[in-house]
């Protein structure tokens, strides 16, 4: 099963090489991994992907946090949640094809955002089938893909919020609940795990 792992973790170097040592020493293969800035100064935000069973999730998920610099991870495999993921692509394009481009890249609903004498260059926001679909359609026609280059999955949990969050919102002392109703804790008041 896919599991992806949203996990807040330090700016500090060396942090990717420890996350990504950790899998190569589990023997877990990662399919995605995006890292960027958070809403917290000094964190960052990491959404990994990998295949693996709900046992060896388990076990990686408190691998990860028992990593130095990581702050907080969350599974959230099944959650209800947002997923997108950035492409661009090059496609060989000539005067005589053009206009078919143009058309596919209206169907799906992404955009050219360049454009040159002998190529153009489509950018999709979407779930993953959706830029697949994309790539195959480009690929099965006479348009010949030149480059691709994607983000990985950006996952956002729907409706989960940490108590910070709610409390800048205006909502007070309110619990957030994961799925069934159980009630999550916050960054500010989770014990930190020492490394081993």
């Amino acid at each position: 099963m896919l599991h992806t792992f949203v996990a807040y973790v330090e700016d500090l170097p060396g942090v990717l090489t420890r996350v990504a040592s950790l899998f190569r020493r589990l023997n877990i293969n990662i399919i995605s991994l995006t890292v960027g800035r958070s809403e917290r100064p000094g964190l960052s935000r990491l959404t990994l992907v990998c295949e693996a069973s709900a046992e060896a999730g388990n076990r990686i998920r408190a691998s990860l946090y028992k990593l130095e610099n990581v702050v907080d991870v969350d599974d959230i495999a099944g959650a209800p949640a947002v997923t997108r993921e950035l492409a661009l692509i090059k496609v060989a394009a000539t005067p005589r094809n053009r206009s078919g481009v143009f058309e596919l890249v209206e169907v799906f609903r992404a955009r050219i955002v360049d454009l040159a004498p002998e190529s153009l260059m489509i950018e999709m926001t979407g779930v993953e089938s959706k830029i697949e679909g994309l790539i195959q359609v480009l690929n099965e026609s006479e348009d010949r893909v030149l480059e691709i280059c994607r983000s990985g999955k950006l996952t956002m949990r729907r409706g989960h919020h940490t108590s910070r969050v709610l409390k800048a919102m205006g909502a007070g002392q309110v619990e957030s609940t994961d799925a069934a109703g159980q009630p999550l804790d916050s960054f500010e008041e989770r014990a930190p795990v020492e490394p081993e």
